[in-house]
């Protein structure tokens, strides 16, 4: 985790250095060599997902043939290439002239948005748009505000040397009028130089945002981004966020870690407390999920601690290894682990609760950009490694694998060897080759270019439209696929 890491339950964390941890935060970093700054994959992506999968409803969309049924005949419907330089308004960064990978893609209404890795950000509806203000401008994150139906970018400049957070909310509405230039910024008096970040908090409706500058953290209103109050407090080391409450997690000192839970609407301090630490042993993670704190110091047992009675039960450390992520799921109770490849599902009394089968990740390194957890938080679909028995599936190919988040098992796969292209022939009577602008009932590609294998290697980045069922997939060529009944 770089600097003052992710929170774990409601926000989304940008740093210049987001699957869903709820939300996203962006840390402001350097540009390293041949792009525009690496993305810290656990800080990054799986805040992005707790903000977009974790919601607050009390009923189960489908039950489990439902799912089954949803998913039977998704195919390879569409494919949009996001390179294309006769539609790019002209630029003066070279690395933004390249092809680059996807990394995020966001739906809003019937709006897809897919980032690239160089910051280029197209949207694919009637046409491919791409939403880059200014010249020397690159992207780092997108996050759909659906408080007021807006879309924010943040973004950095090659002006100041990337080194500064610059975020812009643009309504939906002047997008789709192909006027992204109607937006407005968005906290101008903070100082967002790294280490600083911005959080946006879809959980609790909240923006947080930290100054390096001069050390101080403030908590705006999603709605109106009015700021709402400040934390001024040099020895804060980090803050997890959390449905209702944040967790202030203080310098430790070689036997304990202050630490301060505070009300996320006013900021009022609810509790205060030392938590116990075993001397001279690094502290892997401190992770706050409503009253529970789960604490996992290095060749120790996992200790949760629930913060009203101070009660702690411990997992042995041969039954729970450090994961690479978590993301909570509110609703159940419960919360995922990742760790080489495989996904788990573990209750609040340490209890493993599912394993799953036929669930192998392709990314070693959990990249949670390919994995969608859906709002009632019964479904995962991920990018998997595909079946060693499909020869279609030869070299980079993978699947999309639909699991049952409860029981573990897979509902539906979407790979090589069970899906087909649909062709769809383009009105204009041209071999066009994926850059004609039609709308998207005449978006074609004599035959959308890839074949299902093709669309299936490599995948970058994973959403699911859960209103349209849909999937869009972007993978390491800057093509974006549509997978649909």
């Amino acid at each position: 985790m770089e600097g003052r890491g992710g929170s774990s339950g409601g926000g989304r964390r940008i740093t210049v250095s987001p699957r869903p941890c709820s939300g996203r935060r962006v840390v402001a970093k350097k540009r390293t060599r041949g792009g525009v700054g690496g993305t810290d994959g656990f800080l990054n992506s799986v805040k992005k997902l707790q903000r977009r999968e974790i919601s607050s409803k009390r009923t189960r969309g489908f039950s489990m043939s439902d799912a089954q049924e949803r998913f039977r005949n998704i195919r390879l419907q569409e494919e949009y290439d996001t390179h294309d330089p006769k539609g790019r308004p002209s630029v003066v960064l070279p690395f933004l002239r390249k092809r680059s990978k996807i990394i995020e893609i966001v739906a809003a209404r019937d709006i897809v948005f897919a980032l690239a890795q160089n910051g280029v950000c197209a949207e694919t509806n009637e046409r491919i748009c791409f939403l880059n203000i200014t010249p020397d401008e690159v992207i780092r994150s997108l996050f759909y505000n659906k408080n007021n139906d807006s879309l924010i970018t943040v973004s950095v400049y090659a002006s100041d040397s990337y080194s500064s957070l610059k975020c812009r909310s643009t309504r939906i509405e002047y997008i789709r009028r192909v006027q992204s230039d109607a937006g407005f910024a968005l906290f101008e008096s903070e100082s967002l130089k790294w280490p600083g970040f911005v959080e946006f908090d879809d959980v609790n409706g909240k923006v947080l945002t930290y100054s390096a500058q001069d050390s101080i953290y403030k908590v705006f209103d999603l709605k109106n981004y009015t700021m709402l109050y400040s934390i001024s407090d040099k020895n804060v080391q980090e803050i997890k966020i959390s449905p209702g409450i944040m967790l202030l997690i203080f310098a430790k000192s070689s036997s304990h870690v202050p630490l301060k839970i505070l009300s996320i609407e006013d900021g009022t301090v609810l509790k205060s407390f030392n938590h116990l630490l075993h001397r001279n042993k690094k502290v892997d993670f401190i992770e706050q999920f409503n009253e529970k704190l789960l604490v996992k110091q290095e060749n120790e047992n996992l200790q949760i601690l629930d913060v009203r009675t101070f009660e702690i039960t411990e997992v042995s450390r041969s039954e729970f290894m450090t994961p690479s992520a978590f993301i909570f799921l509110y609703e159940n109770q419960l919360f995922l682990t990742f760790r080489n490849r495989t996904v788990a599902v573990w209750n609040f009394r340490g209890e493993l609760v599912t394993s799953f089968e036929d669930h192998l990740l392709w990314h070693p390194d959990c990249n949670t950009n390919n994995i969608y957890i859906t709002s009632d938080q019964d479904l995962i679909i991920s990018y998997c490694k595909a079946d060693s028995d499909d020869s279609l599936s030869e070299g980079n190919a993978g699947s999309i694998n639909v699991s049952n988040i409860l029981t573990g098992k897979c509902l539906a796969k979407i790979k090589a060897s069970n899906s087909s292209p649909i062709v769809n022939q383009c009105s204009c009577g041209d071999d066009c080759s994926g850059s004609c602008r039609n709308t998207r009932k005449q978006k074609h590609d004599t035959k959308t270019r890839s074949t299902v294998a093709e669309a299936l290697e490599d995948i970058t980045a994973l959403f699911y439209d859960e209103e349209r069922n849909e999937i869009y997939t972007g993978n390491s060529h800057g093509l974006v696929h549509v997978w649909s009944n």
